[in-house]
């Protein structure tokens, strides 16, 4: 089966309509048959984006980004600190 990646926003609309499903009576089931995920990615999704809105998951994306740049930056610096203690003790 081919892997797909959803938006954020495309997981929450999946979310409120598998929700509104289980209210109708469906089995969970059948929800996920219905909306083509398995029901392990259905718990995954419930925990990390339920409650949200859309405006919220793209949001809560954009800071995972920043954060993974913001990282990279700090390492970065890291270890051009570490390079010049080296350096300044002459262990070129």
């Amino acid at each position: 089966m081919k892997q797909r990646h959803h938006t954020p926003e495309q997981v929450i609309r999946k979310l409120a309509e598998g929700e509104k499903l289980l209210g109708e009576g469906k089995s969970l089931d059948e929800v996920t048959r219905h909306l083509e995920i398995t029901e392990s990615t259905w718990h995954r999704w419930r925990n990390q984006y339920g409650g949200m809105k859309a405006d919220d998951a793209k949001k809560l994306k954009e800071l995972e980004r920043e954060n993974v740049r913001l990282k990279r930056i700090v390492a970065d610096q890291a270890l051009d600190i570490d390079m010049l203690k080296e350096l300044n003790r002459g262990n070129f």
